[in-house]
């Protein structure tokens, strides 16, 4: 068996830099694999001008229709927002958000599938919608919620998610990951700092919980909060990921308080990397475009609205990442901390050739 099956994970996920114009412009990829037609589009300013919160606009919800990974605010319209999935890349209008003619701006891309969506009826009293794509293991999932916590949703993964990441989109509950590496009923909240909660806790409403390989579920809390991402009519959606050996990888570290960090080993060079401690801390969003060489040190916290910060994090390896700070956000000793990580290429090929390390 090859050791991966995607030689080349620019075809699947790609970071792009670009410069803000103020009036609508066509962005174009320079992602090695060639054309990439994105499907889920998180763009954040850089710098330039007042600070702005991300955007993320995906191809189920369609064009225009935005969320922020730093709010808990409801989906809304900006009609010069993201306005049209490109084949190789996507064009935005004057939103200062993405597009701020004194702005930088970067934009992380996944493809799922082109656009195109299918019913599933997997879940338990749910059809959701379902764009798939299975090789990456990405899926784009939406739902009308049922306010049972019983129900469940599919996801078309065809094997268990090691994250689902989701979000209100007619309410105001907070973002709710369940990740592989939380207890379980476990969940992290994307648009705060909060320490990871179990579902038996807090005034946060029900989590995300119950992955299978063919759907998710829910818990409630002891005060019977309702389902906070399966509210009784009220529209959700969720992006789910399961390990691809090669491109993608979703675990933990335990800190050990040095400046000579642990060393997380992935299988492949990172190319995204997003972090956070289960207690209480921003998340770290690090990417190998804004800080093409290590030391890799250009920051965001995507539960805030802060501009690009400058700052020691971690060295991406040939075959994962090695923390070079003591921070706590980043290595605390003894402190867990979870992660996603997206490949720049792998640390072996399908040939079974390995990749040069540095």
């Amino acid at each position: 068996m090859a050791y991966t099956t995607i030689d080349d994970p620019s075809a699947y996920f790609h970071t792009q830099l670009f410069s803000g114009t103020g009036s609508s412009q066509s962005i174009t990829n320079d992602a090695n694999a060639g054309d990439l037609q994105p499907d889920w589009v998180w763009i954040k300013k850089r710098a330039g001008g007042t600070a702005r919160n991300s955007i993320l606009t995906d191809s189920t919800r369609g064009v225009t229709k935005c969320l922020s990974s730093a709010l808990n605010d409801a989906e809304f319209t900006n009609t010069n927002g993201l306005t049209a999935f490109g084949t190789d890349g996507f064009t935005v209008g004057s939103y200062d958000s993405v597009n701020e003619s004194s702005g930088t701006y970067v934009a992380w891309q996944w493809k799922a599938n082109s656009g195109t969506t299918a019913s599933n009826t997997d879940g338990t009293n749910i059809t959701s919608t379902v764009q798939a794509n299975t090789t990456a293991g990405f899926s784009i999932v939406t739902w009308t919620g049922t306010g049972t916590i019983s129900d469940t949703v599919g996801h078309g993964l065809g094997v268990t998610p090691h994250v689902v990441l989701a979000k209100e989109r007619g309410g105001t509950d907070w973002w709710h990951m369940r990740h592989e590496s939380l207890g379980s009923t476990e969940n992290l909240f994307l648009n705060e700092t909060n320490a990871s909660r179990n579902a038996t806790g807090g005034d946060y409403g029900g989590n995300i919980d119950g992955l299978t390989s063919s759907v998710f579920g829910f818990s409630t809390n002891s005060g019977g909060n309702a389902v906070a991402v399966n509210d009784n009519t009220i529209t959700n959606v969720a992006y789910c990921f399961t390990p691809i050996q090669g491109y993608s990888k979703f675990g933990s570290y335990t800190g050990n308080g040095n400046a000579d960090g642990p060393m997380v080993f992935c299988g492949f060079k990172p190319a995204w990397l997003m972090y956070k401690t289960t207690g209480t801390n921003n998340w770290n969003l690090l990417d190998n475009k804004r800080s093409p060489n290590n030391v890799v040190d250009k920051n965001f916290y995507p539960d805030s609205a802060n501009a690009e910060m400058t700052s020691t994090k971690a060295d991406f390896l040939s075959n994962g990442f090695k923390i070079r700070t003591s921070d706590n956000q980043s290595n605390t000793n003894g402190t867990t901390y979870v992660y996603m990580a997206f490949a720049e290429h792998p640390f072996v090929s399908s040939e079974g050739v390995p990749t040069t390390a540095r």
